[in-house]
């Protein structure tokens, strides 16, 4: 039977929430062309990851554990997945449209003799739907080999829920050509805040916020609410905050139960990167800020104001 394969991603062997959000898009296409859903585990000593994930209603989860896939590179990743697209007759292989995606699924795509299409948000079975000019068109495109790679916008798609029942887990062997490429070290950022792609609540500060200093309100707010701080791209060219927290079409792309903006005018590119949160948010002082079009409430006032007033209120309930 052909398969689905949507490539797990994961970090400090957890699941990312990426790969919950691709599960719904996998399962959708599965459907659609009457194939089985698998997922693909890659990397070394993730029996942790593969067993998080049973619950989660695919027909297999696929693992190539070795040594030699302990840490990302592109080369050997790529390998390992289209080895797995091989072995289990895949027609359709996709993963998050993340830093990872991007870097590994061209690769795979070559490897499979495939087309390939960039920042799905849609699949009906026959065409695929990208966004296009930082969202704001849509292109309806098709892929014409028999196999077909994707990068999905997982921000389009709702996280997948937990099932009744395990995933049947298989093991996949591969044998890793000679690298050409070699992991030196990972500088990985540490904060005590959660990543703005994984967190239920991002609150995002402007150019606005005007400072550094500043921005110790917008941490504050998040940290009442456990979430992450976002910003925008001119607030991270201003060397306010680290780029890894930037929020747009050039940053990540969010899609929290609550985002909060505060200062920042809401620019095409900034939208592209936060349109689907479930409820938005604005405070801006200017009232005509691009971003009231497609904010859930707007506050039009001094963020000086509101988010401190904001973060006493919420500290006296919660206290």
């Amino acid at each position: 039977m052909s398969s689905v394969c949507i490539i797990a991603e994961h970090q400090n062997g957890r699941p990312r929430k990426s790969t919950l959000n691709a599960i719904t898009f996998g399962r959708d296409a599965a459907d659609k062309l009457g194939a089985e859903l698998c997922l693909v585990v890659i990397g070394h000593n993730v029996s942790g990851v593969s067993d998080e994930l049973k619950s989660y209603g695919v027909s297999k989860i696929i693992v190539t554990d070795d040594a030699g896939l302990e840490n990302y590179t592109a080369e050997q990743w790529a390998h390992a997945a289209a080895e797995a697209a091989k072995k289990y007759d895949a027609v359709l292989v996709g993963m998050a449209s993340g830093t990872t995606g991007k870097d590994m699924m061209p690769r795979v795509a070559v490897k499979l003799n495939a087309g390939m299409g960039s920042d799905i948000v849609g699949f009906d079975g026959m065409s695929f739907t990208r966004g296009m000019w930082a969202g704001n068109a849509l292109a309806t495109i098709e892929i014409t080999t028999p196999v077909k790679v994707v990068t999905i916008q997982t921000t389009a798609f709702a996280a997948v829920a937990p099932v009744e029942g395990e995933s049947v887990v298989e093991k996949l062997d591969v044998t890793l050509p000679k690298a050409k490429t070699r992991f030196v070290e990972m500088r990985q950022t540490v904060s005590k805040r959660p990543d703005p792609t994984e967190a239920g609540v991002v609150i995002t500060g402007g150019r606005g916020v005007n400072g550094a200093e500043n921005f110790k309100i917008i941490e504050r707010l998040a940290d009442i609410f456990g979430g992450a701080v976002g910003a925008t791209r001119a607030a991270v060219d201003a060397g306010w905050v680290p780029n890894d927290l930037q929020i747009g079409q050039t940053g990540k792309m969010v899609a929290p139960d609550l985002y909060v903006a505060a200062g920042l005018s809401g620019s095409i590119q900034h939208q592209a990167g936060m349109k689907n949160s479930k409820v938005i948010v604005a405070i801006n002082k200017d009232e005509e800020a691009p971003i009231f079009e497609i904010a859930d409430f707007g506050i039009v006032a001094d963020l000086f104001k509101v988010i401190p007033e904001m973060s006493d209120l919420l500290e006296k309930e919660m206290s």
